[in-house]
């Protein structure tokens, strides 16, 4: 029994820091959105400024310092490229629509990176893989709603950042499987995004009061800890049995802004909520009793 137990630890600990890392980032959420009337470009730029310096510093503590790994250039480039836009799209989603929506659609990209896997990974879905896709799909409509018109462009915003981030975390598993280490993805991917957004932050450069600063530094410092918090809940348990408990973002992104901007989503998001969140469960417990036990034998 005692053995039983102990085999349980990583994966508690696993969940208890995947649940931190959700809380974390619904909280960098919460900053951008009261920073209040800065321009996207400049609350992506501050974000990314904190991640890359602790990414530097990081990797100067290490032994092979700024080594890049042989034909990891490329496949760092389309990962920044891809979760950079990603980022920028979400802040701007952050910003026009409630939070809890904003992180629903941002968390369609486990779905995305089935997709992204084909061409990237040379991955196939399965059929059940593919049904999970179809459905979440639908229940991001519900969120998006579509027959808004112009009111659901900045759904439609944060349903591109999920595509974004789902096509930049599969070139992160390609990394991962070429052997480059974690704090040179972030440290490319940070730097990346601040030089991408450096031209659009100076032509509409506007100067921060005391407390956007202080919100901006508090998003990406909350960002950073939500950051190691995930890197190392993936190091000490299967992804497959620990990835679902990441969508407790959206409870915390929905508490958030009821209590802090007063946001009640409306049924047919909370509809897509259920419907998204139902679609993860399900791919977790098949991974995880289906998919495992096969592997298994």
């Amino acid at each position: 029994m005692e053995n039983k137990k102990r085999s349980l630890n990583p994966h508690v600990l696993g969940i208890l820091l995947v649940i931190t890392d959700s809380f974390f980032f619904s909280l960098m959420t919460v900053f951008v959105r009261l920073s209040g009337d800065v321009p996207t470009m400049e609350k992506a730029f501050f974000r990314n400024v904190v991640a890359a310096v602790i990414a530097l510093i990081t990797l100067s503590r290490t032994e092979e310092k700024f080594r890049i790994h042989k034909g990891s250039l490329p496949w760092l480039f389309f990962r920044s490229l891809f979760g950079g836009v990603g980022l920028v799209l979400n802040f701007w989603a952050i910003d026009h629509i409630g939070l809890a929506d904003a992180n629903i659609l941002n968390k369609m990209s486990p779905f995305f990176a089935i997709l992204a896997s084909i061409p990237i990974l040379g991955e196939v879905p399965n059929a059940v893989e593919i049904v999970t896709v179809i459905v979440a799909f639908i229940g991001a409509a519900f969120v998006v709603k579509p027959t808004m018109g112009a009111a659901s462009i900045p759904a439609l915003a944060g349903l591109v950042s999920g595509f974004g981030a789902g096509v930049a975390y599969t070139y992160v598993r390609k990394l991962g499987n070429h052997g480059e280490r974690g704090p040179v993805i972030v440290a490319f991917f940070s730097i990346f995004t601040c030089l991408m957004c450096l031209p659009f932050m100076i032509a509409e450069f506007k100067p921060l009061t005391l407390r956007q600063a202080f919100c901006l530094v508090g998003a990406g410092c909350v960002a950073a800890i939500a950051q190691f918090a995930v890197t190392l809940a993936y190091k000490i348990a299967p992804a497959k049995e620990i990835s679902v408990f990441d969508y407790s973002q959206v409870m915390f992104a929905s508490l958030w802004g009821l209590l802090l901007f007063s946001e009640v989503p409306d049924k047919w998001s909370v509809a897509g909520y259920v419907i998204i969140i139902s679609m993860a469960v399900f791919k977790w417990h098949y991974n995880v009793n289906v998919q495992g036990k096969k592997e298994r034998k």
